[in-house]
């Protein structure tokens, strides 16, 4: 199969310049999130999160940002699963966000943290009740002998929890990434793309760099 593509068709005289970015990367990126909402492209809130254990086996997985403030990013997973036992013990992460119609990309890396048993709370109740009982029926990355043994744990809780009123699972729950950089690239004609990197400093403030392609 030829995975090759052709470059974009953007014009050279259309480029980025440090002065067409917000000085603050979350609002930058908050911009170009909602121009991806905008754009109608599904799932604009996939993003590819990279983790690795303590020894520096990397892996990496599709998760979906579900909050966004001047701190970080938020997602929610199971805390036993393979990404949460790599963060447990080694809690960096970096992820990815590629919006091909709009030929752009984010990247970011950083600390994570739990965030608080009440985000976590907040964001599970806002959930579908079939999602809310998969959060409890899912041994997430555990080895399972059957779908059947799965859909039997979901009707068992279903059963156990017959209205709205379901507990947050105490194997539940939100993470979030505190950046230390932020990487922003836009797609050029002749692959000359544009690409700046904001660094935080000590004292909370960025920097911003052109990086070469």
């Amino acid at each position: 199969m030829d995975t090759r593509r052709q470059d974009s068709n953007q014009s050279v005289d259309q480029h980025l310049d440090i002065d067409d970015l917000n000085p603050d990367p979350f609002a930058q990126f908050q911009d170009w999130y909602q121009q991806a909402w905008d754009a109608g492209i599904p799932d604009a809130n996939a993003m590819i999160l990279a983790t690795a254990t303590v020894d520096g086996m990397p892996s990496a997985r599709t998760v979906l940002l579900k909050g966004l403030d001047e701190t970080g990013l938020v997602f929610y997973t199971n805390y036993e699963s393979h990404k949460g036992r790599e963060l447990a013990e080694n809690p960096q992460a970096a992820v990815v966000f590629y919006w091909q119609q709009l030929g752009r990309q984010v990247r970011t890396a950083g600390q994570v943290e739990r965030v608080t048993s009440d985000e976590s709370f907040e964001y599970f109740s806002s959930r579908h009740r079939g999602s809310r009982l998969g959060a409890w029926a899912s041994r997430q990355s555990e080895p399972l002998e059957s779908r059947q043994e799965l859909l039997k744990r979901v009707q068992e809780l279903d059963s156990r929890y017959p209205g709205e009123d379901i507990p947050l699972p105490p194997h539940w729950g939100g993470y979030r990434i505190l950046p230390e950089f932020f990487e922003f690239w836009e797609s050029r004609e002749n692959r000359l793309h544009d690409r700046f990197r904001y660094s935080r400093n000590e004292d909370g403030s960025w920097d911003i760099q052109r990086l070469q392609p």
